[in-house]
């Protein structure tokens, strides 16, 4: 199936209504997540980037909550998928069932039709469950008895999982990690947030009473504006080393895919965006090269014994590699940066 055209995703967002609108998404989503704006910002990132979102933690510290809330702040449809040993690949995908009055077999979508489709406890379902998800995530659509059925846009899936460790649940297969544009941990609140969130969460849910502050039309013309990022020469080489070095480290025994490069670009080039610029740096590689690239890899087993994490893995190699030549200047994105500006991008970016 081909990319959704200029014309499906409507005319660009200008840059001023870009941000009155991403900052109109993201304050809406923190009256619900509070204390946590790095990780809110980068699940509307990977909105923007047309990818998916793994979010990875313990119960009880807002995993379904993130996801319930960016869905709800954006006026489209959303259907949720509770993932259980026992679900079905055709619950997500949908079933195509015999009409005796037509005598024919009429096909009932399943909850993977809507632009925000969330999954919660996925690694909890099957692997052969969990698997019906990877048609849809990377090419947005679904085939059932033959027929193919395409998705709308925007489409994104936002799963939540608990650690391996915990009991009654299945690791998601390689194929299926390598589909989520970022993995994500919520993290525990500090101890002001979580004083704030008795106080704000006590009497009520605060997701209840939340109204969308955005469209799914709203959110084409906002991709359509992350698509015309610029990305330098210099930045995609540098994206490319980054991710090589995964497949040439020793501690790692599966590197990141092709796959990984593109969707690394792509969410540097929405958080650029957010950022209020217009070309990527290679300050925003460096920020996203672990929720974007470490789920991805496999260590080895000697890495696995020293209990050496993907992530500090991959802290040593953005470390050990490089920087492109001359960073604060023009080689980022091919025009002039003013000397007030450049002083702007001598210190690596935060989201």
């Amino acid at each position: 199936m081909s990319a959704p055209t200029w014309d499906e995703l409507g005319g660009p967002l200008p840059k001023s209504e870009f941000k009155i609108a991403s900052e109109a998404i993201v304050s809406n989503i923190e009256q619900v997540i509070e204390g946590k704006t790095a990780t809110v910002r980068l699940a509307f990132a990977v909105l923007l980037a047309e990818g998916h979102l793994l979010i990875e933690d313990v119960p009880g510290v807002g995993k379904t909550k993130l996801a319930k809330t960016l869905a709800r702040t954006i006026d489209s449809s959303v259907r949720r998928i509770q993932f259980t040993p026992d679900l079905l690949p055709s619950d997500v995908t949908g079933v195509s069932i015999y009409n005796q009055e037509t005598h024919d077999f009429e096909f009932k979508p399943g909850a993977v039709f809507a632009n925000l489709v969330v999954g919660d406890e996925i690694n909890r379902a099957s692997p052969k469950t969990q698997s019906a998800l990877l048609e849809c995530m990377e090419e947005h659509q679904v085939t059932v008895d033959g027929v193919t059925y395409e998705l709308q846009t925007p489409f994104m899936v936002i799963a939540t999982q608990n650690p391996i460790e915990m009991e009654g649940t299945y690791p998601l297969p390689e194929a299926q990690r390598d589909r989520f544009t970022a993995r994500i941990a919520m993290g525990y609140p500090s101890a002001q947030a979580e004083l704030a969130m008795l106080d704000g969460h006590g009497a009520r849910d605060p997701l209840v009473g939340l109204k969308p502050v955005a469209d799914a039309n709203t959110i084409r013309r906002m991709i359509a504006a992350v698509r015309n990022i610029h990305v330098a020469d210099a930045v995609k080489q540098y994206a490319v080393d980054l991710v090589n070095a995964t497949r040439e480290a020793p501690d790692i025994r599966l590197g990141a895919s092709p796959r990984a490069t593109l969707q690394l670009i792509r969410t540097a080039r929405a958080v650029a965006a957010l950022d209020g610029r217009d070309f990527v740096l290679p300050d925003d590689l460096q920020v996203l090269a672990v929720p974007v690239l470490a789920h991805r890899i496999i260590p080895t087993a000697d890495a696995q014994l020293a209990r050496r994490t993907t992530d500090a893995i991959l802290a040593d190699l953005i470390r050990r590699l490089p920087l492109p030549h001359d960073r604060g200047r023009s080689p980022y994105d091919t025009r002039t940066v003013g000397g007030d500006d450049r002083s702007r991008y001598e210190q690596p970016r935060g989201l």
